[in-house]
């Protein structure tokens, strides 16, 4: 996370020295103009470069664990650079004295283009870079300590770290690769000579089996000791369910649910919401015309549906109707399927850009749903899914939202298993959301609108 803050602070100071070079290349001939112009330059750069890394922001470009190629992330920076282009119309429009013109405009767009592309492509070099990276040390080579080997193999998993080897403890199955084992006499000793960052604990049986002298000596030289199911929740953005027990739930950070936290929530689904109703009424006028059209006099626009929220307390969820009236005529409950032959051809073209949501927005301002959190399942769902998959309810002690976690980091989930794998991620954003955090996940899912993935 540090090395993406660090990258986007890069950025930001290349966009606003981009803004400067446009505006000396525009004005130098004309140094009366260029002096004029330069008075508020600190304000006018300040205002290019945030809407520009907010445009990026929205199409994933700060996302740990991003895959794409090379094409596909210029392709993305390029749609990021339109958006950021496009609100800083706007912006000039509220704030008239932050215009810059169209052509220092252009100018600063493109430098800023190339000088973004060029750091990234010597950062992301770096990033890869053994010697930059944490060096971490599992303690274990057993079942739980192979998940490292298992689940995080691929490099964007590992853009932070790099494992210099397991430990195995005495009466331990090895289940790690052989030529990743390493010994010495001393834990000490070993972290010594890797020069090893951080001790991850991930014996398969604690009781009895941990060297806790030794794990104290690597502390108090300044070596971390973590967990192995927090070091999984750190470094992937989900909890891993496989390692995860009763007590590392109670005694692990996180699930802040004081007063202030309640209250900047609640301000944020208020504001946000009613932006965004502010912002998208002339679309939910014309579906609504769009499905009126196709469907007939007589037939619903809306489509109201029992969803389980906070606590698990039923309330009824709004959407566009996007299915024919008899979609479940026989009152069985079915998750929806890929080309489904229940969706009409308006509600197709409204669930790809989630258009279909936009009545729930009344949800969130009755109070029932937040913006940001777990997505709310129907209550025959839930109390199948509750009974397969551990901790299933735990998503219930925050509002569900309209928007989530799990829906950025997860495609569409229609199958038991799916719903376990997005639970990781809906229980990371139980415990670690924060006001930030829910800001993070409502500029990145413009993004998933964009580009309709998970859509069905």
């Amino acid at each position: 996370m540090r090395w993406l803050l660090l990258l986007g602070l890069g950025e930001a100071l290349l966009l606003a020295a981009s803004l400067n070079v446009a505006t000396y290349l525009r004005y130098f001939r004309y140094p009366d103009q260029l002096e004029e112009f330069s008075r508020h330059m600190p304000e006018r750069s300040l205002v290019f470069a945030v809407m520009l890394l907010l445009g990026l922001a929205a199409l994933g470009q700060y996302q740990t664990h991003m895959r794409a190629t090379w094409f596909g992330l210029l392709a993305r920076q390029g749609v990021g650079f339109v958006l950021g282009g496009l609100g800083l119309v706007v912006a000039y429009y509220v704030v008239p004295q932050a215009y810059v013109g169209r052509g220092v405009l252009g100018i600063a767009l493109v430098i800023g283009f190339i000088a973004v592309t060029a750091l990234r492509a010597l950062f992301l070099r770096l990033v890869e870079v053994e010697s930059f990276k944490r060096r971490v040390l599992i303690l274990g080579a057993g079942v739980r300590a192979s998940q490292i080997h298992s689940r995080m193999r691929r490099r964007s998993d590992r853009r932070g770290f790099t494992v210099v080897g397991f430990v195995p403890r005495p009466g331990e199955q090895l289940v790690v690769p052989v030529e990743q084992v390493l010994t010495a006499d001393t834990l000490f000793e070993l972290v010594e000579r890797e020069q090893v960052d951080e001790v991850v604990v991930g014996v398969d049986d604690r009781r009895g089996g941990l060297p806790m002298e030794e794990l104290l000596e690597c502390r108090q030289h300044g070596v971390a000791v973590t967990d192995l199911t927090t070091f999984f929740e750190r470094e992937s953005g989900r909890v891993q369910l496989s390692l995860t027990d009763p007590s590392w739930l109670v005694f692990s950070g996180g699930f802040n649910v004081t007063p202030l936290r309640q209250l900047s929530k609640r301000c944020f689904d208020l504001g946000i919401a009613t932006l965004v109703l502010l912002l998208t009424w002339p679309f939910m006028l014309l579906v609504a015309l769009a499905i009126r059209i196709e469907s007939g006099a007589g037939q619903p626009i809306f489509y109201l549906q029992e969803r389980v929220g906070v606590r698990g307390k039923s309330f009824r969820l709004a959407k566009f109707r996007s299915m024919r009236t008899d979609a479940e005529i026989d009152g069985v409950a079915r998750w929806a399927s890929k080309n489904d032959d229940r969706v009409t051809r308006v509600g197709r073209f409204i669930r790809k850009v989630r258009l279909d949501e936009l009545p729930q927005l009344w949800n969130v301002l009755k109070g029932e749903m937040s913006f940001i959190g777990p997505r709310p399942e129907r209550p025959q769902f839930v109390a199948d899914l509750a009974t397969k998959i551990r901790y299933y309810n735990l998503r219930h002690c925050l509002k569900p939202g309209l928007a989530g976690w799990a829906q950025l980091r997860y495609p569409y989930g229609a199958s038991d298993e799916d719903a376990a794998e997005k639970l990781k991620y809906d229980l990371y954003y139980v415990k670690n959301h924060n006001l930030l955090f829910d800001l993070l996940i409502l500029i990145q899912t413009i993004e998933v609108v964009l580009f309709s993935r998970g859509a069905r």
